[in-house]
């Protein structure tokens, strides 16, 4: 990591241009250096404009995390009955002395900020570096990104005022640095891409196709019939999903699905999806091949995020939950191979990114993220000496999902990432879990891990490969983004049953997956995800930080949701 250092000389020359007015400023959040791959280039220009965030005190987020596990725990008396946009939103909204303290406060530095998010909670405004500076007593510098050339800029610690403390939660971007767009992670960019074969005839052994996955995981050829179940696949960093490389791919391998069978676009932050040849993502066709070609008949959209963000370097992960908790109804599943390592994000920014994936679960929609690729050295594999968590896999309120390789038998692919988070605790619904896990490994890689952390992944699929269509052209590829989709499918044909039945989706999956679905899953119990120079963790009976509960079991999943 980049070293820290000192602001002494910078706070003198402020604190002689400012005012002699006394001000009482808390200090509110601070980090030692920048993220490994990062270093200061010097002082941000005084002019510089720069875009703030402000994430306002929630009224109840407590009250709306205990509401998510009500309503998605099977024993509960509420289980299924999810939350109305009103009702999540009146969890959330900031009170209304929260809202004056912060405006007023806007307001007397000569500032006016708009609403960013449905419940109000999030504001944001443009000010310059040198203001920022004084408003927060920071210290806003240049860091560039060494593998990019790309530089940002962000303090290494910032002061609230008192008068806003309980009601201004975090300031945005400040000590958060999030990968740049020209190498953000696609959390699982496939680690190879070459022609496998022209005629789609490869057998399981040597490559995966719908119908090996349908085969192993028992995921039926019906038509789904349910319209208002809505399976989102959700795009970022200018990856864009090709339609005519998904009518080959089915074509090729689902001739039995209908040749009207594709997705539909929905778009924010200035998306798009043009569709020439050369303009196609290999995640994005990964991603709707394996949800348009697996969950058969399910109405399937491409959520299209652009480069006007509103959320900073986060790069569109919060503004697309913004925007689907904006609407009336949201997709009954969410499945994602977009991510980044933990430490790279502030605490607070990670917290509030993860109380938006339980509002879209008290909604009731089933958020899946793939892993990472990096085993235990992060979301890609790199240098380290102690085990890096990622993120958003580490948040308690989604399903992450690893990855397999094989069908005889299966066994974790050895780039799966999994680990325990440094940000969040062992959830309630995966104590069990977790402990009989670390009793079990004992001393092995001790003090390399958190094991008072939230373990992932939950879920795996098979990962490694996985026959894709891209830029017209059959392609193998790698990653726990093959998984994330392959899972998000079989959860999208299991809502469609239960729809059918006057049910409810199944919404926020692991007190599920924890209790009644646990013995509905394929335990996968051979192989391990290396990395920091050791062999990771090992797959084992019960759930690991390598595959998580195991692969589905179409079948027993659909028994165990009583039908």
């Amino acid at each position: 990591m980049v070293k820290a250092f000192a602001l002494l000389a910078a706070f003198v020359t402020l604190a002689c241009a400012k005012p002699h007015v006394a001000r009482d400023m808390l200090l509110h959040d601070r980090r030692d250096a920048a993220p490994r791959g990062f270093v200061k280039s010097g002082p941000a220009p005084a002019d510089s404009e720069i875009k703030l965030r402000l994430a306002l005190k929630q009224t109840d987020i407590e009250g709306l995390q205990s509401a998510l596990i009500d309503v998605s725990t099977p024993k509960s008396a509420n289980y299924g009955n999810h939350l109305s946009k009103e009702e999540v939103e009146e969890y959330v909204a900031p009170k209304a002395e929260s809202v004056d303290a912060v405006n007023a406060w806007l307001s007397e530095n000569g500032l006016t900020a708009a609403t960013l998010s449905p419940a109000g909670d999030w504001l944001g405004f443009t000010t310059t570096v040198s203001k920022a500076n004084e408003l927060f007593d920071a210290d806003f510098s240049t860091f560039t990104h060494t593998a990019t050339g790309v530089s940002s800029i962000r303090t290494l610690e910032y002061s609230i005022p008192a008068v806003l403390k309980g009601h201004l939660d975090l300031v945005h971007p400040t000590t958060s640095f999030s990968t740049p767009k020209q190498s953000k992670n696609v959390i699982s960019l496939p680690v190879k891409v070459s022609n496998i074969t022209e005629d789609a005839s490869s057998s399981c052994s040597s490559s995966i196709t719908p119908a090996c996955v349908q085969s192993l995981y028992g995921i039926p050829t019906t038509l789904a019939t349910q319209t208002n179940n809505q399976l989102a696949v959700a795009g970022f960093i200018d990856q864009y999903a090709n339609s005519a490389d998904l009518k080959t791919f089915l074509k090729d391998f689902r001739k039995d699905l209908p040749s009207t069978n594709t997705f539909t676009l929905q778009t924010l932050d200035g998306g798009s999806n043009p569709q020439s040849s050369s303009q196609a993502g290999v995640e994005a066709d990964l991603d709707v091949q394996y949800t348009v070609g697996l969950a058969s008949g399910v109405p399937t959209v491409f959520v299209s995020v652009g480069d006007s963000y509103q959320d900073g370097d986060l790069e569109g992960f919060l503004d697309i939950v913004n925007y689907l908790l904006a609407e009336s109804t949201v997709p009954t599943v969410m499945t994602t191979s977009y991510g980044e390592n933990e430490s790279d994000m502030s605490i607070d920014l990670a917290v509030k990114l993860c109380n938006a994936y339980a509002q879209l679960g008290a909604r009731g929609t089933s958020v899946l993220f793939a892993s990472g690729d990096g085993g235990v050295s992060g979301s890609q594999s790199q240098d380290c000496d102690t085990f890096v968590p990622t993120f958003p896999s580490g948040c308690p309120y989604l399903t992450s999902v690893g990855a397999t390789t094989g069908v005889n038998p299966e066994t974790a692919a050895s780039l799966s990432a999994g680990g325990f988070s440094n940000y969040f605790g062992v959830p309630d619904w995966q104590s069990d879990a977790v402990s009989g896990y670390l009793d079990q490994l004992g001393d092995t890689n001790s003090g390399l891990y958190n094991a008072s952390g939230r373990g992932y992944p939950d879920v795996a699929a098979l990962g490694q490969s996985v026959e894709i269509v891209y830029q017209g052209k059959t392609t193998g590829v790698d990653g726990t983004s093959c998984a994330s989709p392959m899972f998000a499918s079989v959860v999208a044909l299991l809502n469609d049953k239960l729809i059918a039945a006057g049910q409810s989706p199944l919404g926020f999956l692991n007190p599920f997956l924890y209790s009644t679905g646990a013995s509905a899953l394929n335990d996968i119990t051979d192989g391990n995800n290396p990395g920091c120079n050791t062999d990771g963790f090992s797959a084992t009976e019960g759930w690991d930080p390598v595959t998580g509960l195991g692969s589905p079991n179409f079948a027993a999943l659909l028994e165990a949701v009583g039908l």
